[in-house]
C-alpha cells in the first residue's frame, strides 16, 4: 500500500513577497477568529477561517431528505458550501456545479478534465476553487463565469481560506499559496519538504498546516514566514482546527493532538485503544469537546483542555469525512454510506440515514439544512419537512 503522504520533489516557483493590502472586502482578525459558522452560511470547508466545523444553525432531531440529485458519473470527495440561495460542489467527474438550496436544481456548472477533491470558498459573490489539475479558479457565483484562473502546477485537494483581501490554498507540492483576490496577482508563497493535503487553517494573522512532512506549520500571513515549525512525528491528511490558543488534528500513526500554538509545544496527545489507525477526519470543536472519526470505527469525544476521554462509541465502520457540530448534535458521514447523529454531551445516537454510498466529503450545514454528497454521486439535501 502506497502511504497518501509520499514523498514529493518540490518545484521552486519565484513569487514576489507582498504584505496583503486592505480594502472594502477584508474580513477583519475578529472575523477570523469566529468559531462557529454563521446559522445562514457555509461558505468554506469547515464552516470558518478556524476550521472547527460548528454551526449556529438548527437542524431537526430526525432530519428528512428534501431533495436528492444523482449525477450518474458523478462521485463526491469534496464538501459543499452554501452561501445564499445556493450551493456549490465540485464531483471527481470534473464538474463543478451551483445548485438551488431549496430544490437541488442546477444553474450552472463548470468541467474541468480532472474533476475536484477540494472545497470551494465563497466570498463578495466569487467562487474560488482549485481542482486536481492543480488550476485554482475564481468564479462569479451566479453565473459561473471565470475571473481568473492560475495553474499550481500540482494536485488541490484542500480547501479554499481567506486573508484581508487575499485568498489562500495548499496544494500537493507542499505549497502554501497567497493570491489577490482581486485578480489572482501573486503574494507569497510558503513551502514545506513534503505534500499538504489539509486546507489552511486561520486565526488572526496566523495560518496553521499539519503536513506529510511530520510537522505543524505556523505562518505569519502578513509576511508568509514560519513563526514556529512543531514536531508532532507523524504525517497528516487532515486540516487543524484552531480553537483558542491550541489547534486541534489526528494523524496518520493514529494520534489526536492538541498542540498550543503560543507556546509552540504539545499540550496533549490522545491515541485510542485500537492504536495505530490512522485519522484522516479533521476534528470539531465545540462545548469543550473536540470531536472526530477515524480507522477504529469509532466516534470519539475529547476534553479539549486535558485530553481526556468525553465518550467514544462505535461507528461500525471507518470514518474518513469531518464531523460538524450544530446545537447539541454532531453529525458524520462513515465508509459504510451511513449519516449518523450523536448527543453532543453524551455519545448516545439519536438519527442514522442509510445512503448506499460513502461518505469521504462532510457535511455542509445552514439555514436549517445539511448538504453533503457521497461516492456513489448522489447529493443530499437534509432538513425539515
Amino acid at each position: 500500500m502506497i502511504h497518501p503522504c509520499g514523498i514529493v520533489v518540490i518545484t521552486a516557483v519565484v513569487f514576489a513577497l507582498a504584505a496583503p493590502g486592505a480594502g472594502a472586502a477584508d474580513v477583519s482578525p475578529r472575523d477570523s477568529l469566529r468559531e462557529s459558522a454563521a446559522a445562514d452560511a457555509w461558505p468554506l470547508f469547515r464552516g470558518v477561517a478556524g476550521c472547527t466545523g460548528v454551526s449556529d444553525s438548527k437542524l431537526p432531531d430526525r432530519p428528512a431528505v428534501l431533495w436528492k440529485r444523482s449525477f450518474k458519473n458523478g462521485s463526491f470527495e469534496a464538501t459543499a458550501v452554501i452561501v445564499g440561495d445556493a450551493v456549490y460542489v465540485g464531483s471527481l467527474d470534473g464538474d463543478f456545479y451551483a445548485l438551488d438550496l431549496s430544490s437541488g436544481e442546477e444553474r450552472w456548472k463548470l468541467h474541468t478534465e480532472l474533476g475536484f477533491q477540494a472545497a470551494a470558498g465563497v466570498r463578495d459573490g466569487v467562487v474560488y476553487v482549485g481542482d486536481a489539475d492543480g488550476v485554482f479558479f475564481a468564479l462569479d457565483a451566479a453565473t459561473g463565469e471565470k475571473k481568473w484562473s492560475i495553474s499550481a502546477e500540482a494536485e488541490i485537494n484542500g480547501g479554499t481560506n481567506f486573508y484581508h483581501d487575499c485568498v489562500l490554498f495548499t496544494s500537493n507540492d507542499g505549497k502554501l499559496t497567497c493570491l489577490k483576490c482581486a485578480d489572482g496577482s501573486p503574494v507569497w508563497q510558503y513551502s514545506i519538504e513534503n505534500m499538504l493535503k489539509c486546507a489552511p487553517s486561520v486565526a488572526g494573522n496566523r495560518c496553521f498546516l499539519a503536513g506529510c512532512d511530520g510537522k505543524l506549520h505556523a505562518v505569519d500571513l502578513d509576511k508568509g514566514e514560519a513563526v514556529a515549525k512543531i514536531e508532532i512525528d507523524d504525517p497528516t491528511l487532515s486540516t487543524p482546527a484552531a480553537s483558542g490558543d491550541r489547534v486541534y488534528f489526528g494523524t496518520q500513526g493514529g494520534r489526536t493532538l492538541a498542540v498550543d500554538w503560543r507556546k509552540s509545544e504539545i499540550a496533549w496527545s490522545y491515541e485510542p485503544k485500537r492504536s495505530g489507525q490512522q485519522v484522516k477526519s479533521s476534528a470539531a470543536v465545540a462545548a469543550g469537546l473536540v470531536l472526530f472519526g477515524g480507522h477504529d470505527r469509532m466516534m470519539h469525544a475529547l476534553d479539549a483542555r486535558s485530553g481526556q476521554e468525553a465518550w467514544s462509541t462505535a461507528a461500525r465502520a471507518n470514518i474518513d469525512a469531518s464531523p460538524v457540530a450544530v446545537g447539541d448534535r454532531v453529525v458524520v458521514g462513515t465508509q459504510r454510506g451511513e449519516l449518523i447523529m450523536w448527543e453532543l454531551k453524551t455519545g448516545k445516537q439519536v438519527w442514522q440515514y442509510e445512503a448506499g454510498g460513502r461518505f469521504s466529503a462532510s457535511p455542509a450545514v445552514a439555514q436549517g439544512k445539511m448538504v453533503i454528497g457521497n461516492d456513489a454521486g448522489d447529493l443530499f439535501c437534509f432538513g425539515a419537512r
